[in-house]
Order: structure tokens, then sequence, then C-alpha cells
């Protein structure tokens, strides 16, 4: 029960949909799961269509008591025990040293003119002084403040003393231990390779952290810019990034249905443009220093590709009209600025992807502005309109709709969960309101009746204790578990609520009857004093028969049938 560590009870429905109550001792391997299994399992269990997440907690027993078999061996190991012990201590540093080395990187890149030793004595003085009394604070009182104080000074002292991309290489060599120190606690935790190469291949999480450790690699042998990427742990961590990533994700198939219909969209604007308004897609372009000299041939054959066709205005070349020859005047110098950009299909497909989708009032923002009293000028507003409204705001907004409501439904989703773990029991499904004014709290009620961990134990306890030492109710449950019915679970009931109801009815009872006897005797009384006065009547009618026969003698009988 709650008082003793040793025992712990459950509520089970029986085959005949009865109650019972079990006491029973708590297995001694039970103690070795982990805090973080027991946080991921109350926090991730999913509740399935009718609500309960007994399935999902059920299935997931089975690992729960495979990593409790794990970490039992894993006390045999002192080395790795420590580090799995640690591991979200190994995390947080990991984490902390990819926004420190990226700060580095962001600062002081490229590190030709930052060298060590160019600090002035003072300032060194001071900086082993910071060092030596964060030094003493971490030793006498090791609090997080005084560890960073401690770090942030060191880190300092190596820069002005060895240099800055030393130092940086030092803390890429102290990251990639470090990731290797937590590999070896991830595993140690979770048993991976107990599991065989499969499973661990199938495992994402480990292979999330192996890449992890790749990219440190390769931000430590290879390039500082790698280590950029170690930022997106963050998303990792957080929860709301992630359901930032699924809001895209979850509805992908929509969200790439939309942009096909955009894509297909701007190949008919382009043929449309390319066959009627070619002269009309002139942009203005900034040219290099240096554009008139010779390519490399690594930029001739993107250029051959994309520009082979563009018309020049300034040369001439590939012009349906060449210009001349000639040195340009002053009025004409603004048209070196400008490129014909619809010479090619391919390209007028380009600027309309490009710099269509990209203005805000389409693609009419980019071309020439028409005069009205050209022929095509009606086509051309009802081809900017077209594109503005077709293009720009039905699918756009169609494609940030779909992924800001899902991002809604996501956050609903969170809070919904979060409010279903406050005010539920993750047993039997009760809400807290059910428990009101009853005889049992709440919070009682999910910590000593139905204690999801109270039956995890008795769901480990059929399966270490050997069968011919089974109780009653343990040989039902172990046949239950054997045929996966989960109807020994309580569903939307509890035994103590069932108590006081059963209370409720018979003080119903017990109130009913007091009223029938108080009613029994009323009418008991009444009809007493229903008697007497009948018994009253009765003898007022015979003294008044007397009375007449006294006054009125025989002779003097009158037949009243005789006229007077």
């Amino acid at each position: 029960t709650g008082g003793n560590p040793h025992t712990a009870q459950i509520e089970i429905v029986r085959l005949d949909r009865t109650m019972e109550q079990i006491v029973f001792p708590v297995p001694s391997i039970c103690e070795f799961l982990t805090k973080e299994s027991k946080l991921r399992i109350y926090y991730t269990t999913e509740r399935d269509e009718q609500g309960s997440k007994i399935n999902d907690f059920f299935l997931r027993s089975e690992d729960l008591f495979n990593e409790m078999n794990w970490q039992k061996k894993l006390r045999a190991q002192p080395v790795l025990y420590w580090c799995a012990r640690n591991m979200s201590f190994w995390s947080s540093i990991s984490f902390n040293l990819a926004v420190l080395m990226n700060l580095l990187v962001a600062f002081f890149y490229p590190f030709k003119g930052v060298r060590g030793g160019t600090l002035e004595p003072h300032w060194s003085g001071l900086l082993w002084t910071a060092m030596l009394i964060s030094l003493a604070i971490v030793i006498a009182l090791p609090k997080p403040h005084g560890i960073r104080a401690l770090i942030a000074s060191t880190i300092l002292r190596l820069i002005f003393s060895v240099g800055l991309q030393p130092t940086l290489f030092l803390l890429g060599a102290f990251n990639v231990c470090n990731k290797i120190i937590f590999l070896m606690s991830f595993v140690g935790n979770c048993g991976t390779f107990t599991r065989g190469y499969r499973a661990m291949v199938l495992d994402v999480e480990f292979l999330y952290h192996l890449l992890y450790l790749l990219i440190c690699a390769m931000g430590l042998f290879v390039h500082e810019f790698f280590y950029s990427l170690l930022l997106f742990d963050l998303v990792y961590r957080e929860e709301t990034l992630l359901n930032v990533i699924k809001s895209v994700t979850r509805n992908g198939r929509s969200i790439i249905l939309t942009a096909v219909l955009a894509l297909i969209l701007v190949y008919l604007f382009s043929i449309v443009g390319y066959l009627f308004f070619k002269d009309d897609f002139i942009l203005e372009v900034d040219r290099l220093p240096n554009e008139t000299a010779v390519p490399e041939t690594g930029e001739s054959l993107a250029n051959d590709f994309l520009y082979s066709d563009v018309c020049r205005v300034e040369t001439g070349e590939n012009c349906t009209s060449p210009a001349p020859k000639e040195e340009l005047l002053p009025a004409e110098e603004t048209e070196q600025d400008k490129e014909h950009t619809c010479e090619t299909l391919l390209m007028c497909i380009v600027t309309v992807l490009s710099h269509g989708l990209r203005s805000g009032g389409g693609v009419g923002d980019v071309l020439r502005k028409p005069s009205k009293e050209e022929p095509l000028f009606a086509a051309r507003v009802i081809y900017d309109l077209l594109f503005f409204f077709m293009v720009i705001i039905i699918v756009l907004d169609l494609i940030f709709g779909v992924i800001i409501d899902t991002f809604a439904d996501l956050r609903s989703e969170k809070q919904k969960k979060e409010e279903i773990l406050k005010t539920t029991c993750f047993i039997c499904g009760l809400e807290r309101d059910k428990f009101d004014n009853k005889t049992v709290t709440f919070e009682e009620h999910i910590k000593e009746e139905h204690n999801m961990w109270h039956y995890l134990c008795f769901i480990v306890l059929v399966k270490v204790k050997d069968s011919t030492e089974y109780t009653g109710p343990e040989s039902y449950v172990a046949e239950m578990i054997r045929e996966r019915n989960l109807d020994w679970f309580p569903r939307m009931r509890a035994m103590s609520l069932v108590s006081s109801d059963s209370e409720g009815e018979q003080n119903e009872l017990r109130n009913l009857q007091e009223k029938l006897e108080s009613t029994m005797k009323l009418v008991t009384n009444l009809s007493g004093q229903l008697s007497e006065l009948k018994d009253q009547m009765t003898e007022q009618r015979k003294q008044k028969q007397r009375i007449g026969l006294l006054g009125h003698p025989p002779h003097m009988n009158v037949n009243p049938q005789q006229p007077a």
C-alpha cells in the first residue's frame, strides 16, 4: 500500500465484471526502471479510439521489462552505469558547446587576424584572477552559475594564450569526446546493442545521435562551418519547434499538391507571356565590375545553358533587331543595366517563378509598365490581375493556410493532452470531478488505487513469478496477458466510487424506511382515532333512539302514509 514501498495495490475486473482489490509484493527488478523512462511513458503514451491509454501502455510494458533487466545488468559495470546515470548532463554539455563554438565562428571567422598572446598584462592578470575565483566558487558551492563563469574565463584565457583556432579545435575535440560518452550513456540506458543490429538500425533516436557525432567530427577535421548544423539539435530538444516542423510535414501531401498546382499555373502564365508579352520581360540587373573578363570554365557552363539565347541590350547579342555597334549616348547608358529575360521559354519560366512569386503584386510588378495606347494594354492588365488573384492570393494563401491551421491543431492537441494528464486517471479514464465530495480524492485515487506503475509492477510480477505459485487473481491476469486481453483493467470504474455509491443508496433506503415507519405510526394513530370516533357516534345514536322511544308512546304512533 502507500505506506510500504515493498507492496502495492491495484484493482482488477473479474470475468463476472465484479471488481477486486489485490495487494502484492513489488518485484525487486522494478527498482531499476529509470526516471527518464517513466517520464517518457507518462507523456508519450497515446490514446486509442475509445480514449484509453491502456492499450499503448500494455504494448510498451514488454520494452520496459527488457529495460529493467538491462539496467540490472548495468549495475555490474560501474563506468557505463555512471555514464548512463548522467545522460541529460552530457546532452546539455553538447548543446552548450555547439552554441559556444558557433558564436566563436560567427564573430571571428576568418581567424587570420586573431592571434594569441595579444592581451595586456593587467587584463591577463584579471583573467587569471577570474579563473581562480570561479574555480574556488565551484569547489565550495558547485552551482551552475559558478560552473559557467569558470568555463567562460577558461575559454577566454585559452583564446588569448594559444589563439582562437586552437581553442576552437580543443572545444571541438572535447565535444566529440562528450558525444561519445553520451552515446555510451544512451546505449547504457536503452540497451540498444542487446536488441540486435536490426533494432539498432531501426532505432531513429540512436541514428540521430550517431549523425550528431559524425557532424561533430566533420566540424573538427573538415571545416568549422559544419558546427552550424549542430544548432538544429534545438529542434529535437524543444517540442514547440518540433510542432513547427510537423505543421509542414503532417499535411505534406496537401502542401505538395498545392505547390504542384502553383507550378502548373506558373508554366501556363510563362507560355502566355512568351507568346504575347515577350518584350515586356525587361529586368534591371546589377553587373559585376569585372564582367568583361573572360568567364571561367565552371561559370560558362551555367551561362551557356541559361543565357545562351538571352538578348543583351548593350551588345545586341541574340536580339531580334541587333543594336548598332556604336558608342552609347548618355541617354542610352541606362540600357546597360537591363536585360530581356523571356527570349526562351525556360528563361521565361525562371523569371515568372523567381520574380513573380516573390513580388507582392505578382509578375506584373517586375515587368515593363505598358502605355495605355498600346494594343495589348487590356490583355496585359488581365494577365497581371489573373496572376495576382490565382497564384499570389489563392494558391499561396492555400499553402500558408494549411500550415497555419496544422500548427494551431498541434497546439490545441498539446493543450488537450496536458489537460487530460492533469484531470484524468491514466488507468480507468475517470475525470477529476467524479471524485468531488467522495471519500477518496482524485490525487489519492491515482496514487494508491490506480497507480499506473503499480499495474506495471503487477505485470512484471506475473512474468517473473513461477506459474505454480500463482494466486487466483495472478493466474487470471496471467491468462489474460497471454491472450492479450485487457478486460482485466478497470474502465471508467473504481471500487471507492462503487462503495460510496452503495453507501448513498443505503442511506436513501434508510431514510425511506424511517419515513415509512413514521407514516405507519401516523396511520395507526389515525385508525385509533377513527375507531374512537365511530364508537362515540354509535353511542350517541343509541342514546337518541332511547330518548325517542321514551318521548313517543306506541298508541300515539301515526301512520305516515295516512292522510292527515
